[in-house]
């Protein structure tokens, strides 16, 4: 059997229109999926697992998923004479993924001008003794409201936060930000998620390599020739592609979980209160200024406390959310708050409504 050479997919003019005719596909896919689906079955699931099981279960659909799509494209492209260069695949997404991992804090720690804080340091050693793990690096960034949590076995942990937050929140609340980017650390959710993100990243190259190879016959096959298995092969690798972004629908949902899992934590260590004013004024900033500062074009919004995609701020605090008043009854009128379920399938962060409502149930059990 003919082997392909991972060579042949790149820098040809067939494969960029193959690419473009194959996300816009996908993307199509995605909506309908996101819009009609997933909201139907987020809503009979509801409340029928627990964090930790969903966690689980959602974890296994990647993995399992994923894999058995994987092997039935690979074994599909076999049986039409062609040996895709799945080996060359992983290990490339692999490398790349690797290379990233270990630049990563380097690079953050020069674009967001990361600075060592005593007095911040101070709380995130209080809140790392609290949650039992070894106090992370704490570091004052540049821009509008937010924190989040990145590092490596190499460069070390560390806890981000940037200056407009730091002025913007009472400790105990800074308590339950820092102890919500701490529990990333702890639940060692950059490195989960970065393998799990390779899944959807191999199905959807598999499926355009597919496509490809049908469209342009890259390889000769008697079987190709006899039955058309080359069209056989191009609508297979359609369906890889619409699989991984339906797959990509399933990693930004354990995204989500883990951003529940890490106000669990933040709540646990200052308190359920706290950590709700914390997302509250977060959410009120936000929302409410008339700067347009895109927060979902930053390549970090995965790893942000706060990253809708609806999210805009200046990056000046100017401490708008002060004119709300009571911020405990700002909360309960939020909590009422609609959720539009597209937004919230395609974000890897739960919309703030939720995640108040979440620590209201938890707050039961604390």
């Amino acid at each position: 059997m003919p082997i392909a050479s991972p060579w042949l997919f790149f820098y040809d003019p067939l494969t960029m229109i193959a690419l473009m005719l194959a996300y816009i596909v996908g993307w199509i896919a995605l909506l309908v999926f996101a819009a009609k689906v997933a909201p139907k079955a987020a809503s009979r699931l509801a409340g029928r697992f627990s964090l930790y099981t969903s966690m689980l279960l959602t974890a296994a659909l990647v993995v399992v998923g994923g894999a058995l799509a994987i092997y039935g494209l690979y074994s599909a492209a076999q049986s039409f004479g062609y040996q895709l260069p799945l080996g060359f695949m992983l290990g490339f997404f692999l490398v790349l993924n690797l290379i990233s991992y270990i630049m990563a804090p380097w690079l953050i720690n020069i674009g967001y001008n990361a600075r060592p804080d005593p007095e911040l340091q101070r709380i995130v050693d209080r809140v790392a003794a609290k949650s039992g793990i070894k106090p992370p690096r704490a570091v004052i960034v540049d821009g509008p409201p937010n924190a989040f949590a990145y590092g490596n076995i190499l460069a070390g942990r560390y806890v981000a936060v940037t200056r407009t937050l730091y002025e913007m929140l009472p400790e105990d609340e800074l308590e339950a930000v820092i102890g919500h980017e701490i529990g990333h650390h702890k639940h060692r959710d950059m490195v989960i998620i970065l393998l799990l993100g390779l899944i959807p990243s191999l199905l959807y190259y598999l499926g355009v390599t597919m496509i490809r190879l049908g469209l342009l016959g890259g390889l000769s096959s008697r079987d190709r020739d006899e039955r058309g298995g080359g069209l056989y092969l191009a609508a297979l690798g359609l369906v890889g592609v619409v699989l991984s972004f339906i797959m990509q629908v399933a990693v930004l949902a354990f995204s989500r979980l883990r951003e529940y899992y890490a106000d669990a934590h933040g709540a646990r260590i200052a308190g359920v209160k706290p950590m709700q004013r914390a997302l509250t004024r977060i959410h009120l900033y936000y929302t409410s200024t008339p700067s347009r500062v895109e927060v979902e074009k930053s390549s970090l919004r995965s790893l942000f406390i706060y990253a809708l995609t609806e999210a805009v701020a200046s990056p000046f605090y100017r401490g708008i959310w002060r004119g709300y008043g009571d911020i405990d009854v700002v909360i309960e009128r939020i909590k009422r708050s609609e959720v539009d379920p597209v937004q919230e399938v395609l974000s890897s962060h739960p919309p703030i409504p939720k995640r108040l409502r979440f620590l209201d149930q938890l707050a039961v059990k604390l």
